[in-house]
């Protein structure tokens, strides 16, 4: 049975299906030696190749789900190249064969904390929908003290270059001076908004860290720049919680 390319190549664990609809809009995947359009369907049987690059196509049945939590620190990239030759998140996983590691969004160069990787390309756009409206949860440290009005602007909302966005939640974390802490909660993925919410208010983020994404937490005893695989009951209930939100 022929499913939709960006769907089957998501289940080879060669990206999410959003990054891979991006790359047959920029004409770089061929199927069958044409290049691919968006609604193209395909089985397993068919020839495919990213950027001249044959695709070695595995059934989802017969690969396994992995995932990988990752203690992202301060100064890398989540992105598999970079042009400087900067430290990428991605110099530090295991190797996984006949498959890639996913990363389930990104956090930007100063920001550290958890990110979660999977070679499943479906689990990481179920994780990643804007329609999941999965919890991001972050420790975030800024240069003087939220009023109450303030705290109520930001859960209000706060136009952006980008659109209305908010945070969920605000919890006090305590401290003064440079050194405040808040514990605060979106539901959205968009670049930086954390920090663009705050930076709204004139507040100056010296420290970002996130800390929950959806269900899964942080291991409190996990240090920066290391990971820790999720078991097959972890893994399960992981997917369950995403099933029927995207």
């Amino acid at each position: 049975m022929s499913e939709k390319i960006q769907k089957v190549l998501a289940n080879a664990g060669i990206g999410s299906r959003r990054e891979i609809e991006t790359w047959i809009q920029d004409g770089r995947v061929r199927l069958n030696g044409q290049i691919a359009q968006i609604g193209d369907r395909m089985t397993y049987h068919d020839n495919v190749s990213v950027d001249n690059r044959e695709i070695k196509l595995i059934k989802s049945q017969d690969r396994q789900t992995r995932v990988l939590l990752y203690h992202k620190p301060e100064g890398e990239l989540c992105t598999r190249h970079d042009p400087e030759g900067r430290p990428t998140v991605f110099d530090h996983l295991p190797y996984v064969r006949n498959s890639r590691w996913i990363s389930v969004g990104r956090l930007d160069f100063n920001t550290s904390g958890l990110l979660i990787l999977t070679t499943d390309g479906e689990l990481a756009n179920q994780l990643m929908h804007p329609r999941a409206q999965l919890e991001r949860e972050y420790a975030v440290r800024i240069r003087g003290e939220l009023s109450l009005s303030m705290q109520a602007q930001l859960k209000k909302g706060l136009l952006l270059e980008d659109g209305h966005a908010k945070f969920e939640k605000i919890v006090d974390g305590g401290g003064s001076g440079s050194n405040h802490w808040y514990q605060v909660t979106v539901t959205e993925g968009r670049n930086r908004l954390v920090r663009r919410l705050l930076e709204k208010l004139d507040f100056t983020v010296s420290r970002l860290i996130r800390i929950r994404y959806g269900i899964v937490y942080l291991p409190q005893h996990l240090r920066r720049g290391k990971h820790v695989e999720l078991d097959e009951d972890e893994i399960h209930t992981l997917m369950e919680s995403v099933a029927d939100r995207a």
